[in-house]
């Protein structure tokens, strides 16, 4: 039996979203923690804290400082179309990336014999919270709405340009977090 029109592009486009690539990176962030941690090798971990970390930021700094602004400027088919390719990067590798940094930055702080009652523990575990309730909490759901709408038939535009640009405001926000962090790191460096 052949599915219908709707039905058979529906399904294309949900494999135009989300595909093997998607999956991979997710899977190469957590791998690499994964190696890292067996390997017991303090310089790996920090190679893999910093990287991931480090990719990060600067996927938001760009996503709030440049792609807000370039998007405004766009039709809102335009938009939806760059939003639909975003998705995949938003939904798998931001979230990969963020609990790889946070998890290889606590593996650190551990190996390292850092007290968690420090003051530079402390404000960096505040600023990780606030990272994590605005990337899991905010963007993530947002991004789970956008990819729920592109799977629809006929998928609410306007709804994924109002998710898809919040996120990218949420993403700028987030680049304030992760510079205050690094601070703290740089100074943890140092002492």
């Amino acid at each position: 039996m052949t599915q219908p029109q709707s039905t058979r592009a529906s399904a294309s486009k949900v494999g135009g979203i989300v595909g093997p690539t998607s999956i991979m990176t997710l899977a190469v962030p957590v791998g690499a923690l994964i190696v890292a941690l067996l390997s017991r090798s303090l310089l790996l971990l920090t190679y893999v804290h910093v990287l991931t970390g480090g990719t990060w930021t600067g996927i938001d700094l760009f996503m709030g400082l440049v792609m807000s602004r370039v998007l405004g400027g766009l039709s809102s088919q335009s938009r939806v179309e760059v939003i639909k390719k975003l998705v995949p990067i938003m939904l798998f590798f931001m979230p990969a990336l963020a609990s790889v940094a946070i998890t290889a930055g606590v593996y650190l702080a551990i190996s390292l014999g850092w007290s968690f009652f420090s003051t530079p523990i402390i404000i960096a575990i505040i600023i990780v919270v606030i990272l994590s309730v605005q990337g899991f909490g905010l963007i993530m759901p947002n991004e789970v709405r956008i990819f729920l709408e592109l799977r629809k038939p006929s998928p609410d535009k306007e709804k994924i340009v109002k998710l898809g640009m919040r996120n990218f405001y949420f993403a700028g926000s987030q680049t304030i977090f992760q510079i205050a962090i690094i601070f703290v790191m740089a100074y943890m460096g140092t002492i």
